[in-house]
């Protein structure tokens, strides 16, 4: 397996601005406004970008689930998934089953909760992906 190196605090940057705009084009769209981004190893290759379709399809979610179908596991440890909000339950587990080796988010959910409230539209949870991503494998059957 070959070995991960953490970006450059300028390159997160770089990123999560790059997350913010396909976030800003999603609400100008009329989704929710995220938006998450697939980096190759390097961490300035964008291999894939995603907006947010609706509530069960998450610009996280949506973007691992089709980089699981597009790259390999080995592929996608190497790679890092950047988004502006802090990836729910349902996009950390999908990360995971994908096999995507890192992520950054920008927001946590938790102040995202703080600042929208139990929204009707979007609903959140006081989860931290790293939680749900904690999981070891070998449990789950």
């Amino acid at each position: 397996m070959n070995e991960r190196t953490e970006p450059t605090l300028e390159q997160a940057i770089a990123l999560l601005q790059r997350a913010q705009a396909l976030a800003e084009r999603a609400a100008a769209a009329g989704h929710h406004p995220f938006g998450a981004l697939l980096v190759g190893p390097d961490h300035e290759t964008v291999l894939m970008e995603q907006g947010n379709v609706d509530s069960v399809n998450h610009a996280e979610a949506v973007l691992a689930r089709e980089a699981a179908r597009r790259f390999t596991p080995a592929e996608l440890w190497g790679c890092t998934l950047v988004t502006t909000v802090e990836p729910c339950a349902m996009c950390a587990g999908t990360q995971y089953w994908a096999h995507i080796g890192r992520v950054i988010y920008g927001l946590e959910e938790r102040e995202l909760l703080r600042l929208t409230g139990n929204h009707a539209e979007n609903p959140t949870l006081d989860l931290p992906c790293r939680e749900v991503s904690l999981v070891d494998r070998r449990t789950c059957t």
